[in-house]
Formats: structure tokens, C-alpha cells, sequence
């Protein structure tokens, strides 16, 4: 998937010019690099496949993946058993969680260093720190699901805030209701704004299971909103979703 990450002119950290700011962000995609290699499904070498082949055991599994397992059972928990890493073959697949989390903890390589304004984005699922190079809050489009190069939502976001949007609009039903375990298809797609791009990832994924109750679960958990676009091209949205709208 693409990822793009974008420091805002210069900031606070020590030594920071044009080189500096190169290396920091070569950094941040060894890092995405590293959770490819151990976490993809689509690679022979990945750990997880290791996993879903029975060929590690679950005392020789890495410290991520035990934390990342730890994290999907939380969730499941959480969503009602909406989000659940195990598909209906048996086989592992945390890529709804992983993905979010692991822009989170690059954002956290960057804060480290000391920057204070820039944001991460992969496969649209984004966090922001700061301001952008104009001194103001730091703008997303969410898509149209059947036309990629219009917005039909332009928000802000808060420092710190992130925001996520399951569809099948990019990649084709890969989410299934682990309830039928049949596909979930019933709506086009579900931004979520929430306190980080973890959250809003783990709680788009589940919430765009649930169909049409998804919207109304997002609403039901303090400091998310949320943006619905069913499959008839109606939007519903959270109730405080409004004040993250960006009028032109």
C-alpha cells in the first residue's frame, strides 16, 4: 500500500536540516519494512505465516506478535466479537489492527527525535502531529467509494488525532462478519476520527462489520465520530462529527 510521510518545514529537533529530516523518515519506512516482513499474509517468510502453517509455536512467538495478539483479543472484546483476527479458514490475518498501529508507532519514531509537526499516512489510514507548514491543522479528504479522485468530506484534525476509513472500494471485500463469516458488504464505507489512528483503525474495522449498526457504534464510544456512506450513497454521521468539517 502507499505510505507518505511529511515533516512540516523545520521543527524542534536537534540537527535538524534537509539530511536529518531524510534519515528520519528512511527510519520510519524500515520500520513499516519490518511489520511487512513479520506481519503480511502474503509473504512465505512472514512470522504470521510461520503461525497459521503450525510451524512456530505459540512459546516461540516474537514479543510484537504476542502484544499484537493481545491487542485483537482486547477489541474483540470491545466490538462484541465484530472484529476478530481469526478468519473463517482458521488462519490468522491482523492486518486490521496492525496497519494502525503501526502508523501510530512510527509517528512515535518521529516524535522521539523530537519532531513535533508531520503526519503518516498508509493506505489512507492517517496520523497527524502538530501543524502543517502554514501553522494550521492539518487537512483529510475522505473518498467518494466510486469515484477515488473526489472528496465528499474535507475535515481537520486535532494534534494527535487520527483518522481511518474501512471500504471495499480499494481492496475488495476483505472484511468479513466473524458473526456469518460471510463477507461484510452491506455498507460502501466508514471513516472514523478518533484519540489516535490506532483506535480509529481497530474500531473502523469492526464498526464496517457491523453494517448499518456500525454508525450508531461509533456513537456510542466517547471521543470517536464517525462518516457513513451505505451502499444506496447515503451518508449518516456521528453527532459531533460536524465540528471536524472543513467549510470552504
Amino acid at each position: 500500500m502507499p505510505i507518505t510521510v511529511e515533516i512540516a518545514g523545520r521543527d524542534a529537533a536537534a540537527n535538524d536540516d534537509d539530511a536529518a529530516q531524510e534519515a528520519a523518515i528512511g527510519r520510519v519506512f524500515d520500520y513499516f519494512t519490518h511489520i511487512d516482513e513479520k506481519f503480511s499474509t502474503y509473504k512465505d517468510t512472514s512470522e504470521i505465516t510461520a503461525i497459521n502453517k503450525g510451524t512456530l509455536a505459540p512459546d516461540d512467538r516474537s514479543e510484537e506478535m504476542r502484544l499484537v495478539f493481545t491487542l485483537a483479543e482486547e477489541t474483540k472484546k470491545a466490538t462484541g466479537g465484530y472484529f476478530d483476527i481469526r478468519k473463517p479458514d482458521g488462519s490468522y490475518d491482523p492486518s486490521g489492527l496492525v496497519k494502525g498501529w503501526a502508523i501510530w508507532n512510527a509517528a512515535h519514531l518521529l516524535e522521539k527525535e523530537g519532531y513535533r509537526n508531520f503526519y503518516v499516512d498508509a493506505g489512507g489510514d492517517i496520523q497527524p502531529y502538530g501543524t502543517n507548514s502554514d501553522g494550521k491543522p492539518w487537512v483529510v479528504g475522505i473518498k467518494n467509494p466510486w469515484n477515488e479522485s473526489e472528496n465528499v468530506k474535507v475535515v481537520h484534525l486535532g494534534s494527535h488525532e487520527g483518522v481511518a476509513t474501512s471500504g471495499t472500494y480499494i481492496r475488495g471485500e476483505h472484511i468479513y462478519d466473524p458473526h456469518t463469516g460471510g463477507p461484510a458488504n452491506l455498507i460502501a464505507s466508514l471513516t472514523v476520527i478518533g484519540p489516535n489512528v490506532y483506535e480509529a483503525d481497530r474500531f473502523a474495522t469492526a464498526a464496517f462489520a457491523m453494517g448499518k449498526d456500525g454508525i450508531r457504534f461509533i456513537e456510542s464510544l466517547p471521543g470517536f465520530e464517525g462518516y457513513m456512506i451505505d451502499n444506496d450513497k447515503m451518508a449518516t454521521m456521528t453527532t459531533g462529527f460536524q465540528k471536524y468539517e472543513l467549510h470552504r
